[in-house]
């Protein structure tokens, strides 16, 4: 492996304000998903956020969730599969008409927080999602939790697909994300972040929370965007990849 992308969750924020600096986050990652809507974001916070992308020369993917501005995407609603569509749908459709706007094009789709977590273990919502992407444009291509259901479903679909592993969050013995009202969730210590990924990349293998292991594919890395130590964690990871020879580059052209 010569190259890594580094992805963040960002245009997060929703009218007057603001969530996480993502100006700084912007320098710093190859991909940027950006909220469409449903867990956060507007039209004005998601035209300065692909304007800004297309400035710094990050690819971009539309992160879409549940519509849940109040509990930011992270509760599952009580959502049929065909509800699940047509708001993945209205919310990729949203970002790519702003993308337009700013001059900068939607490559692919990463779902956002409780639908991601839920698409990962359930097929009929992965279905749901895969459908809506190619019912939007279905050269979108998709990013996806590593070795989840959401991966398979894709690529039956015919879609691309790239797998994604966390730099801040732990994993289960299934290879999941650990839910995040429980210990050992996220990971806030840059150092202890940067060096599980060092090892990760080395052999494939990610620790999980219970002291063994779990086989993942990977093309890119995710650090969230959300919390006041994300600049922090995305310079060091950053740093400690690239002083180990990888460069960090988009998973899709720019």
């Amino acid at each position: 492996m010569r190259s890594i992308d580094l992805n963040a969750d960002l245009g997060e924020g929703y009218g007057p304000w603001s969530i996480g600096d993502d100006a700084a986050m912007l320098a710093l990652v190859s991909s940027a998903n950006v909220a469409c809507g449903g867990h956060a974001s507007d039209p004005e916070t998601m035209f300065r956020t692909m304007a800004l992308a297309r400035t710094h020369g990050v690819v971009v993917g539309a992160h879409p969730s549940y519509p849940d501005l109040a509990g930011f995407g992270r509760r599952r609603l009580p959502c049929t599969p065909g509800e699940i569509e047509r708001f993945v749908a209205a919310q990729i459709g949203a970002l790519v008409a702003i993308g337009a706007l700013a001059g900068h094009p939607v490559r692919y789709v990463k779902p956002h927080g409780a639908l991601a977590n839920v698409a990962a273990a359930e097929a009929a919502v992965a279905q749901a999602i895969v459908r809506a992407i190619g019912a939007v444009d279905a050269g979108l291509a998709v990013l996806a939790i590593s070795g989840t259901m959401l991966e398979q479903v894709a690529r039956a679909a015919g879609l691309r697909v790239y797998s994604e592993v966390f730099a801040d969050r732990g994993y289960t013995t299934q290879g999941h994300l650990v839910p995040r009202d429980r210990p050992g969730a996220l990971i806030h210590d840059a150092d202890a972040a940067a060096s599980r990924l060092v090892a990760f990349l080395a052999n494939g293998q990610m620790p999980t929370v219970d002291g063994g292991t779990v086989p993942l594919a990977v093309d890119s890395i995710c650090v969230h965007g959300d919390n006041p130590a994300a600049v922090a964690m995305a310079s060091r990871v950053r740093e400690v990849l690239t002083d180990r020879g990888l460069t960090i580059a988009p998973f899709l052209p720019a």
